[in-house]
Formats: structure tokens, C-alpha cells, sequence
């Protein structure tokens, strides 16, 4: 049973919005592509798990903090009298484990897995303990990327390969599961301990006068270039409401502290002439803010 499910980090939102809208250095691109193999990893992780018996409970992507040291968790499974926590990791091409080092297959060396799963497991117990719980936890890595490939790996139990996948699938549909008061009493627990990090300081500087204008297709993300809404790469076609509603949350998103007017939407679409188009559609779909000087739009709830 899925009680918490995965949604895309809104960083990751926000970096494929920018990456549209600005030429994004090498270390921001890098980080953006990093985030977003981490994403498809989870999500690929997600689907491997439907698989799973509703026996368990399960929380995907939690951000939990123990003694003012935060920590993240791709999975959290709760059965019986045992949790099992999975990291995943969507590694791609040839890695190797010299002296308990890992390299990446241009040979940089990269952070232990292993340590960092052994630090999420150590401030997880100190919280299950804190909170009252005497669970055991057993901790996976799990790589389920088919072009991954460990040269010289130690001898590791709490290491998964994909080729290892669906023996442990079975091994923990196989396995006893009880549910119980306590089991549901502890995922809510955890569910509500989830924190939620804001992205914005993790963001390349950007500002509204510096961002490409425009309206992209909601397909393959190229620039429109007239009021048709016909793109011109992929032939998507889009009714104006629905393209100038995504280029407001679009623009919601980016410029939170920012207030939403027909000026500044008119701006930000580019494309579209008429002003009076944009505030009609907006007054539709938001919840106008009047005040004598100004006026301004909220998003409906």
C-alpha cells in the first residue's frame, strides 16, 4: 500500500523551466541533469514496487530531520516487525570499488554509497527510538539502471543489482507481514514529520527582465512563435486558456513573491496581442485581489 507517494521535486520543476528560458552554466546544467537521473531512477523504483504485496506500507521521497541533521530517504517500507529502507540509484556505465573507494567510469572519484546509506539508517533509528519504536531496519542500495555495472565489489548483502531485482522482490513477498495499529500509527508519524526544503537558494540567479519571454509547447518545450499555438517542431497544437493558464503557473513557480497582473502575464506570454484576452482568462480561472492602487490575481486552492 502506496501512503505517501512520489512527486516530482519541485527543484527539478523549476531547473527545466530556467534551462528553457536561460543559457544555464556547465555546473547548473550538470546539476540539472544529475537531479533529473536521480528522478527517473525513483521513479523507475516506484514502478518496480507496484509489484509488491499491499501487505506493506510504504513512503516514497520523505526529508526527515533527527538532532538538526536532515536526511532523505527515496523509501521507507514498514511491515511487521521490521523496515526496510532503499536508496536509489540510477548509476550508468562502469563503476569501481578500489579501498572502499568508488569511482565513476571517467574515473572521478565519487561519494560512498554505503557511507551514506549507513548515516540515513543511524539518524532513522535515533528517530524511530526517540519517537518510541524499537523496529529493525534493514537498508538497501539499489541500482536499477540495466547499463549499470560494479568491477571488484566487496562482498555487500545490502547491495542490489538489477539483475538481483526481482529475486528480491520475491524474498520480500515471501516474507512474513502483519499489519497492525502501530504500523499505521508509525507511517503517519512519519508522514507528517516529512519536511519540505525550499528549492529557491539551490537556483542560479535569474530575474524576470533577464528571462527569455515566450510561450513553449507543452510537448517538446520549443518556443511558439505566433498566436496559433501551433508549434512548429512537434505540430502541437494547444487551445489558448489551457497554453496561457501553464505559462501562469509557469511563471507562479518562478516568481513566487512576484504578484500576478494582465501586465506582467502579457509580457511573460509574449505572443499573445490582446491584453484583454489575457485578463478575461485570467479573472476565469483566479481569484482577483483588488486594491485602490492595484490590482492583482492569486491562484484558486
Amino acid at each position: 500500500m502506496i501512503f505517501k507517494k512520489r512527486s516530482e521535486p519541485l527543484e527539478l520543476v523549476l531547473y527545466r523551466l530556467l534551462n528553457t528560458r536561460m543559457d544555464l552554466s556547465e555546473n547548473d546544467k550538470k546539476h540539472f541533469w544529475t537531479i533529473n537521473k536521480g528522478y527517473e531512477g525513483e521513479v523507475r523504483s516506484d514502478i518496480w514496487l507496484v509489484n509488491l504485496t499491499d501487505d506493506w506500507l510504504a513512503l516514497h521521497d520523505l526529508l526527515l530531520e533527527y538532532n538538526q541533521s536532515t536526511f532523505q530517504i527515496d523509501t521507507l517500507m514498514i511491515a511487521y516487525e521490521k523496515i526496510h529502507l532503499l536508496d536509489v540509484k540510477n548509476f550508468e556505465g562502469d563503476y569501481v570499488v578500489q579501498d572502499d573507494k568508488w569511482y565513476n567510469p571517467a574515473g572521478v572519484l565519487q561519494k560512498n554509497p554505503l557511507h551514506q546509506l549507513e548515516r540515513c539508517e543511524t539518524l532513522l533509528k535515533k528517530l524511530l527510538l526517540e519517537l518510541g519504536y524499537h523496529f529493525t531496519i534493514d537498508s538497501y542500495l539499489i541500482f536499477n539502471n540495466p547499463e549499470f555495472h560494479l568491477y571488484i565489489p566487496p562482498i555487500q548483502p545490502a547491495i542490489i543489482f538489477p539483475t538481483q531485482l526481482n529475486r528480491f522482490l520475491k524474498k520480500l513477498n515471501s516474507g512474513p507481514v502483519t499489519l497492525n495499529k502501530k504500523h499505521f500509527q508509525l507511517t503517519e508519524q512519519l508522514e507528517g514529520l516529512h519536511k519540505i526544503e525550499s528549492p529557491y537558494p539551490k537556483l542560479p540567479p535569474y530575474s524576470f527582465e533577464k528571462l527569455k519571454k515566450g510561450m513553449t509547447c507543452r510537448v517538446c518545450r520549443t518556443f511558439l512563435t505566433d498566436e496559433t499555438l501551433i508549434c512548429k517542431k512537434c505540430g502541437c497544437i494547444e487551445e489558448a486558456e489551457a497554453a496561457i493558464l501553464r505559462s501562469v503557473n509557469e511563471f507562479s513557480l518562478l516568481f513566487p513573491d512576484i504578484k500576478i497582473t494582465t501586465d506582467r502575464i502579457h509580457a511573460w506570454c509574449g505572443i499573445i496581442k490582446s491584453k484583454k484576452t489575457i485578463r478575461r482568462i485570467l479573472a476565469k480561472n483566479l481569484d482577483l485581489i483588488r486594491h485602490s492602487r492595484s490590482s492583482y490575481y492569486i491562484l484558486k486552492e
